[in-house]
């Protein structure tokens, strides 16, 4: 019975506020299947998980916002209140329509409810550009679960799912997620057809944070994590739906049709080009030192680039370790066992030993960097013993020099910062599965050769 109860918790806290819902998502008419966009505009207008809130929970959001932010809301008009609430919890606007009743990472789902979509973590902002497939190194889901929660005991409609999910961690720095264990969680209580399974052993849970990839990388890479173990494939992207109670197994494998559209739809990504000057002499010499001291892992690029989806053990990248050993061999043969792996069809590596070199493809605009997000520019990732202890990001800024994100360093978390909330968002690379420790290869550059590398990485 203990081990039921645990994986039932389990269930339920991942993902917090998605677990249970009293009715199914709505489900918007498919696109024509001829559209080539077909699966970008079901991404935006259908509901495949339940609404985790509702327009009046949204609004009262800022009653749960530390002083003195909650007094600026206060006197603040409704259009000022909502800028506020996309900033503190990293919501964008769709670009292709500015005046939507939900930001890029919600659908509506019936009248008036916010259902999560892949944007949520896959939907970022870079220069102030907002660009679908970047991740969103904005989004403080956790900070967003905890003030929904508090709304809804206030306007008494607090359930199990907001009680029984606050157990389950879902980010410990605003611009990262706990996503592998949410994976880990909603397949818990599966068998491998994706049916429920109360049957299961309770599975090991090592909460870290991630940083999510760029969608257009996709086509090139043979493994769709960082750590080497699972084939890219559409299914894999289909995890997350299983995070639903109303999606049982049937209604589960009922959208694939809709995910191989999505899966098409996000190979079509191109990488955004830099937006600012380039010193090409300067990067030419880049080009040269990449080629002799990072292609051998990240690849050529350029008419006839290659990639070579290589892994490189972790005895020799030297990043945090917490990702490589979250998946146990048990975990990821159950996977190559079920659905979700086309029972074996697609590889699937048990004992990885590492982490996949990625293409570095829009490098530019995919800070921060390392599979955890521990590193806000490109300028850190060539300078190891500069990486700050403690960081915090500016809302739109761009570090042109550095090549990342506008930041301001610090020894340790400010005291001033007193709040869950505003504790997230500064990254304490001390914290666990936070190290920015690693990738020492630039130590074999001299500065000027670091400085060319990183004109040249401007340019991809």
């Amino acid at each position: 019975m203990l081990r039921h109860l645990a994986l039932g918790l389990s269930l339920f806290a991942t993902i917090g506020l998605t677990m249970i819902a009293a009715h199914e998502p709505i489900e918007a008419p498919a696109p024509a299947d001829s559209s080539p966009n077909r699966g970008l505009e079901l991404l935006l207008s259908k509901a495949y998980l339940p609404s985790e809130f509702d327009d009046a929970v949204f609004e009262n959001l800022w009653y749960a916002w530390e002083e003195p932010l909650r007094s600026k809301a206060a006197t603040a008009t409704p259009a000022e209140r909502r800028r506020m609430a996309y900033a503190r919890y990293g919501f964008t606007p769709r670009p292709d329509k500015k005046d939507d009743r939900r930001p890029l990472q919600y659908n509506l789902e019936g009248t008036n409810g916010w259902s999560p979509n892949c944007f949520a973590c896959h939907g970022g902002k870079v220069a102030r550009r907002v660009v679908p497939g970047l991740p969103n190194s904005h989004f403080a889901m956790q900070t967003l679960f905890d003030d929904v929660r508090l709304v809804k005991f206030f306007m008494g409609r607090i359930t199990r799912r907001e009680l029984v999910g606050s157990f389950f961690p879902l980010g410990g720095s605003n611009g990262t997620t706990n996503a592998v264990m949410f994976g880990v969680a909603v397949t818990a209580v599966r068998n491998r057809d994706l049916d429920f399974d109360l049957t299961r052993d309770v599975p090991k849970f090592l909460h870290h944070d991630m940083d999510a990839p760029p969608w257009w990388h996709l086509k090139k890479k043979r493994w769709l994590y960082a750590d080497g173990s699972i084939e890219n494939d559409h299914r894999a992207l289909m995890t997350f739906l299983l995070s639903s109670q109303h999606n049982t197994a049937e209604r589960v494998r009922g959208f694939e049709d809709d995910f191989r559209a999505i899966y098409r739809w996000m190979r079509t990504l191109e990488p955004p080009k830099y937006p600012y000057a380039i010193d090409d002499k300067v990067a030419r010499r880049g080009q040269s030192v990449f080629v002799e001291h990072c292609a051998r892992c990240h690849g050529t690029y350029g008419p006839g680039g290659e990639y070579p989806n290589k892994i490189v053990p972790l005895t020799e990248v030297g990043t945090d370790r917490a990702r490589l050993d979250a998946l146990s061999a048990e975990q990821l043969r159950w996977y190559e066992a079920s659905w979700l792996s086309h029972y074996g069809a697609k590889k699937v590596n048990a004992s990885p030993g590492g982490y996949v070199a990625p293409p570095l493809d829009g490098v530019w605009a995919t800070a921060p960097y390392f599979h955890n997000g521990s590193v806000p520019t490109l300028w850190h990732v060539l300078h190891p013993d500069d990486r700050p202890a403690v960081w915090r990001r500016s809302e739109d800024g761009y570090d042109q020099s550095r090549v990342g994100l506008e930041i301001t360093a610090h020894d340790s978390v400010p005291p001033s910062a007193k709040s869950p909330a505003e504790r997230r968002q500064f990254f304490n690379a001390g914290d666990f599965g936070k190290s920015a420790a690693g990738h020492r290869f630039p130590d074999a550059l001299n500065e000027e050769e670091r400085r060319a590398v990183l004109e040249y990485l401007k340019t991809l």
